[in-house]
């Protein structure tokens, strides 16, 4: 198939398509490419870099349309664009089917086989072709950078000749991918990190970036089935202010990201919010495109309250990196490539029945396909939480008595066993092989209730240590070393090196893996 990435009509866009690098994996598929002059210079890739990589060239817009089998872009195409279109061409774009009726129909008119970007459903198979997750990963990095252009201060703290200079403390409103992405930028910073989301489930994310989480004491999680956020109860969301008014006055920095599938983004920080942070504050709004979560958001502007915050409202954050946003782009669209060419021959099958590409599917064959079918497999799982949750704290203990009783009846049961075994030797063997062979079972049977009683992050530096013991044959090494036998005197000299190894080395490792378990 022949695949035409196309120019962005749409101003101050840089992002691109197709990257040289895609354009040679979309070959090893069986595919050609082409590309509209000057489409990759604004993302920093030259026509020259494109023709290197075996991508054609052409002229104009009208030539890539004319000349393609496949067309793939970055934003929607307009009316006028459409009208070029052939029948049965493939068009892989960010299309919002919800926002943009009137465009589905258009494409759906001139039966062009539509597949939408932000579409792709939130499976586990479907995450190397989520361009919604590229695109905000990107965002919630460079949200953090453009803090720090327009904060007056470091980000980390600092003790200098001059003054002790304090961090800067970080609010991430919002724990999705650009959220999670703002708060490791902070954190790297040196920035003091808070976040909250209403899906307390994503507590542990952000504390394993190093962030806090805001907890709210309510009983109300606003996650969807689809892991997204859902829309909050009045009762949520009057705690909800009262947590961000407390934070208001404390923090320098504010990132939201708050979003909600198919609305208008919720206001979370309200005009008296804004009034009570400090001068020289700054706010950036990843949620100005929906209408912003806070009051004073201005879309594509960047405005001044009249206490001296800053607020940001910009829109373009991918395109502000447009090489870094347009590879990863290029990426999610050769990967989904790959599943639309399932024989690696060129001849790409729109198979209806997989989840990924039916729920990407906006317009096929002169039907509308949106809204898809709701994907066989599950985002987020519930049924396993749900079963947990259903035991009472009575039921676990009983469970609990059970799983000990058991255990203990199979080790008494090993013992017995063991014992007739012990016994049955002991009527054929010699006494000094019974002798041995007891003292053998003994330490493997106290070995192992040793062992199996320590927490496995502790494994390593116990065996360590454990081999530092075994060189106690360090002593029966020496006792041989005054033999009158050379061969006997050779060897236990070799032994009395290797258990010296083994007693120095192991209280050595030892040592440093017990330093790791500790906070200072």
């Amino acid at each position: 198939m022949i695949i035409g990435a196309l120019k962005e009509n749409k101003k101050d866009e840089n992002r691109v398509a197709l990257t040289p690098e895609s354009a040679q994996l979309l070959a090893k598929l069986g595919h050609k490419c082409l590309i509209e002059k000057g489409a990759g210079v604004g993302a920093g890739f030259t026509d020259a870099e494109y023709k290197s990589a075996g991508v054609k060239v052409l002229a104009s817009l009208g030539d890539v349309i004319k000349n393609s089998e496949a067309l793939i872009r970055v934003n929607q195409p307009s009316s006028a664009e459409i009208k070029k279109y052939k029948a049965g061409q493939i068009l892989i774009t960010f299309i919002w089917p919800a926002q943009n009726p009137q465009l589905v129909k258009e494409l759906n008119k001139k039966k062009v086989t539509a597949l939408s970007m932000d579409m792709i459903p939130r499976i586990s198979r479907a995450q190397k072709m989520d361009a919604l997750s590229s695109m905000a990963n990107i965002a919630g990095y460079r949200a953090v950078i453009e803090a720090a252009n327009n904060f007056g201060r470091f980000f980390t703290g600092q003790i200098t000749a001059a003054g002790r200079v304090p961090p800067a403390k970080v609010l991430v409103i919002g724990a999705g991918v650009a959220g999670l992405a703002a708060i490791g930028a902070a954190q790297g910073l040196g920035a003091v990190v808070r976040a909250f989301d209403v899906r307390p489930e994503v507590a542990e994310q952000i504390e394993s970036m190093g962030g806090e989480f805001l907890f709210l004491d309510f009983d109300e999680s606003g996650s969807t089935e689809g892991g997204y956020a859902a829309p909050s109860s009045p009762e949520f969301r009057k705690k909800q202010l009262e947590c961000f008014r407390e934070q208001a006055p404390d923090i320098d920095i504010l990132i939201t990201t708050a979003l909600i599938p198919g609305r208008d983004a919720p206001k979370l920080w309200l005009k008296d919010m804004v009034a009570k942070m400090k001068p020289g504050s700054v706010i950036v709004d990843l949620a100005a495109e929906k209408g912003g979560n806070c009051d004073l958001t201005k879309p594509d502007k960047k405005i001044v309250a009249k206490n001296g915050v800053t607020v940001i409202g910009y829109t373009d954050f991918p395109s502000r990196m447009a090489k870094q946003s347009s590879s990863l782009y290029a990426n999610n669209i050769r990967h989904l490539f790959d599943d639309l060419t399932p024989e690696k021959d060129g001849k790409v099958a729109i198979n209806l029945e997989d989840d990924v590409i039916r729920g990407a599917l906006v317009a096929h064959d002169g039907k509308v396909m949106f809204p898809p079918p709701a994907p066989k497999v599950k985002a987020v799982s519930t049924t396993k939480n749900k079963e947990v949750s259903d035991r009472t704290p009575e039921q676990l203990k009983t469970e609990e008595a059970n799983a000990v009783r058991k255990a203990g009846a199979f080790q008494v049961g090993m013992l017995i066993l063991g014992g007739m075994i012990i016994g049955l030797l002991g009527q054929y063997a010699p006494p000094a092989f019974m002798q041995h062979f007891i003292v053998f079972v003994l330490s493997c049977f106290v070995g192992f209730q040793v062992i199996w009683n320590v927490s496995h992050a502790l494994h390593t530096p116990l065996m360590a240590v454990t081999n530092a013991i075994s060189g106690i044959i360090v002593v029966g090494a020496l006792l041989q070393v005054g033999s009158s036998n050379l061969v006997v005197e050779v060897l236990a000299s070799v032994s009395v090196l290797i258990a010296t190894i083994n007693i120095v080395g192991g209280f050595l490792v030892t040592k440093r893996m017990l330093a790791m378990f500790q906070k200072s």
